[in-house]
């Protein structure tokens, strides 16, 4: 039945595309900031952006940004046990740790995570503007962690107007959320106030075919507060604070994981400061930021009447600060040179302990920083407005293990004639290692390198019928080496290699007749490339050779709007590490429904509802984790 949904939603898309006369306004003039530090347009750009509006997120009701990025061409998620549980993104077939995580200007990528990821469980959307995801190698511009790409979040700002919203929304899982937010300008400053909080009860984390009936639920609660200041011919000041504090129940990794009383709690702030000013008639732009990331999470597990001999308390505590210089200078014609230099030091310490059948166990990281300074400089130029490229090299220094050079190559060319762009890039890519892979007395080791990686990727962006639609399409190659692993001891070293590559394909119909379409495919191919791996040349776990999403929005009327998505994900392997040896097992494919509609009574009040999993597709992202069933959601928006 689904595969036929599918279909269906294929041809409805194809009869959509080619069936519609009316002119549309072009994306081809949008500003993107990510791809390469600066405002460009779109059109310039050599490198493979994506971007979520907050008007996307509107009308698709998505409360998380993991549900938002499941839809982007070369992105796989997992959620370890549905909502609120640990969430992993793969970029391009890379590791969750080879992607750089930056909202307002902070870096959020856990420096007490033994490999630096960063968790997307609690990222919630009331507050986001815009988010941009720029995939391959970004270490030219960003430094270490953006291997395999950049996913850069704005929140929002201050408006001219004062304005009060509330959202309010319940629904299946006794799932609840709220958000209350404010912005305008007082004088010389504009502000935006927000407070969120989302719970439900959840799923069990552990998957309930197994006989787990134990509900995993989880709450999340956040502020968000910017402020900017006008300083006339001086320039300007933005300010920005978030936290969120969030619990979530958990399971053991296994099988039959039901655990009553296994919880996870996270504290998480971040605070920036950016001050712009130009000089020279704006030919000298300048841009300083601070930002400064605190994080404690704890999972605790007590005694309980299903586990009555296993216990454990975890704790990691970790902050960043960071200083970053940026300078774009104009003073050369159809050249935008950008010089910046930016340091930043890491600090964090864990512990675990840990009671079972084999006896007590204990764990202790102490604290310990590490100091990174980079130095980076970039040229863009522009030739008859025809030619774009972009050409930027970059230097670190670590602390520990010495200096690391990186480069990236980005041109392109777009016949106006023809509405058709070619682009190229090619970029490497680095990774400094952890503390915990420094440091930690048992597993660490202090002479380690960083992580490298080679990629580039080639293609083309056509608009056809008067610039009504885009398709696009790109080939991608990216190779990983000098990977961490551990040798017979246990030890982290220098040692693994993986490659990764495919294609993504992707076409948009953008506002028709009040109708939009956009739709996309990527097919991945990774590879193990470590000889001595007992996985060698098989493909890397949990990542789909095959996944493609649909989502198409049509305001009926200036009232309501329909929206509906579509997502498939192809068959990927996982391991079942319940045996010894662990054993390589086949997930099966499965497609996802997800509609959503809203209908403004007033002008100030609007109603929502929305139904994910439609069909109550029965699926697993990781081997024995439950996930979602069908679900409905009603709310209201309050808008003064």
């Amino acid at each position: 039945m689904l595969k036929s949904v599918f279909i269906s939603f294929v041809l409805l898309i194809n009869n959509s595309l080619f069936a519609q006369s009316d002119t549309i306004k072009t994306t081809l003039q949008e500003v993107v900031i990510s791809a390469t530090r600066t405002e460009t347009p779109y059109y310039t750009l050599a490198s493979s952006v994506s971007i979520i509006s907050a008007d996307d997120i509107a009308k698709k009701q998505y409360y998380s940004v993991v549900d938002l990025l499941r839809e982007i061409p070369g992105v796989t998620i997992i959620q370890q046990g549905g909502p609120g549980k640990l969430s992993n993104l793969f970029l391009r077939g890379a590791n969750p740790n080879h992607t750089l995580v930056i909202i307002d200007g902070t870096e959020m990528n856990d420096p007490s995570s033994p490999n630096n990821a960063f968790d997307f469980s609690f990222l919630a959307t009331h507050d986001i503007e815009r988010i941009e995801i720029v995939r391959g190698p970004q270490s030219t511009l960003y430094g270490s962690e953006a291997l395999s790409g950049v996913i850069n979040i704005f929140t929002k700002r201050g408006s001219v107007n004062r304005n009060y919203n509330i959202q309010t929304e319940g629904g299946s899982n006794n799932f609840f959320r709220a958000n209350i937010n404010t912005s305008g300008r007082l004088g010389l400053i504009d502000y935006f106030l927000s407070i969120n909080r989302i719970g439900s009860d959840g799923v069990s984390a552990s998957n309930s075919k197994f006989g787990n009936i134990e509900k995993d639920g989880f709450t999340n609660n956040g502020l968000t507060a910017g402020f900017g200041f006008d300083l006339a011919d001086l320039g300007n000041l933005n300010l920005k604070y978030r936290i969120t504090k969030a619990e979530s129940d958990l399971d053991q990794s296994e099988k039959f994981g039901d655990d009553p009383n296994y919880i996870y709690r996270v504290e998480e702030q971040t605070l920036s400061a950016t001050f712009n000013n130009s000089s020279f008639n704006g030919k000298w732009e300048n841009r300083f930021n601070t930002s400064i990331l605190r994080r404690f999470s704890n999972a605790f597990d007590n005694f309980d009447y299903i586990r009555p001999n296993v216990y454990s308390d975890s704790y990691n505590r970790s902050s960043r600060i960071k200083f970053e210089w940026q300078n774009n200078l104009r003073f050369i014609d159809y050249n935008l040179i950008t010089i910046g230099i930016e340091t930043e030091r890491e600090k964090a310490n864990t512990s675990y302990l840990s009671e079972s059948e084999w006896g007590p166990y204990n764990s202790t990281f102490p604290e310990e920083s590490v100091v990174t300074t980079g130095f980076y400089i970039q040229d863009q130029v522009n030739i008859s407005n025809t030619f774009f490229t972009s050409i930027g090299f970059r230097v670190d220094k670590h602390q520990k293990f010495g200096s690391v050079a990186t480069f990236r190559f980005a041109p392109a060319y777009y016949f106006s004639n023809l509405d058709l762009k070619f682009k190229f890039t090619y970029g490497t890519g680095f990774k400094a290692p952890s503390l915990f892979y420094l440091y930690d007395p048992m597993f660490g080791n202090p002479v380690l390198k960083p992580e490298k990686s080679k990629g580039w990727d080639i293609g083309f962006e056509k608009y056809l019928s008067g610039k009504r639609i885009l398709i696009g399409l790109t080939y991608f190659n990216l190779k990983m080496e000098n990977m961490f692993g551990f040798d017979s001891n246990f030890r982290t070293v220098n040692i693994a290699q993986a490659s990764s590559k495919g294609i993504e394909f992707y076409t948009s119909l953008i506002n028709i007749d009040r109708f939009s379409v956009n739709a996309n495919y990527t097919f991945t191919e990774t590879r193990d490339s470590f000889i001595g791996s007992t996985d060698f040349n098989q493909q890397l776990l949990r990542r789909p050779k095959h996944q493609a999403s649909i989502n198409m929005n049509y305001m009926i009327s200036e009232n309501l709007n329909l929206n509906s998505g579509l997502r498939y994900v192809g068959k990927r392997e996982d391991k079942d590490f319940s045996a010894f040896p662990a054993q390589r097992v086949v997930l099966t494919e499965y497609i996802l429904v997800n509609i959503s509609a809203s209908y403004k009574l007033f002008n100030y009040l609007q109603l929502t509802g929305r139904v994910e999993n439609l069909f109550n597709e029965e699926y697993e992202e990781v081997l024995y984790y439950g996930t979602l069933g069908r679900s409905f959601y009603l709310g209201l928006n309050i808008s003064l």
